[in-house]
């Protein structure tokens, strides 16, 4: 979900400021209750606060966005590899020293999963050849 812009966020605390409800305000604006209270504190709280969106708690991956161009060659030329070989893999190739927890979460944010001893790619469509029930 995409936060609310900082235009937003300043029209809805001028709005309750200058003596609009909450609740009005919140349904002028398309916004949740618990969200115009929330920007209305932080300003009592802060006067000077820009009210911008923070940013997420939590660490970022280890295995970025960036990286899922090289992850998913790597799965595609070892396709019969487990999760940790490719942990050593990816970790002999890079320098880095990550498990492989960290690798199988990254893949299944590729959308890949592990079907009969190998890797596969997320798909759509059945595989060639495949049986479609009928028959």
């Amino acid at each position: 979900m995409k936060a609310y812009s900082v235009d937003l966020r300043e029209r809805v605390v001028a709005a309750v400021n200058k003596g609009l409800s909450k609740q009005a305000v919140a349904e002028t604006y398309g916004v949740g209750l618990a969200t115009v209270k929330r920007w209305v504190a932080r300003r009592k709280h802060d006067p000077n606060d820009d009210l911008a969106p923070r940013v997420p708690p939590g660490q970022a991956p280890s295995i970025g966005p960036e990286h899922a161009e090289a992850l998913a060659a790597q799965l595609a030329m070892h396709p019969t590899a487990t999760a940790e070989e490719h942990a050593g893999l990816w970790n002999e190739a890079r320098g880095t020293s990550l498990s492989q927890w960290t690798l199988g979460r990254a893949i299944r944010r590729l959308g890949w999963t592990r079907k009969k001893g190998r890797w596969a790619p997320p798909s759509g469509t059945s595989a060639p050849g495949a049986s479609t029930g009928s028959g």
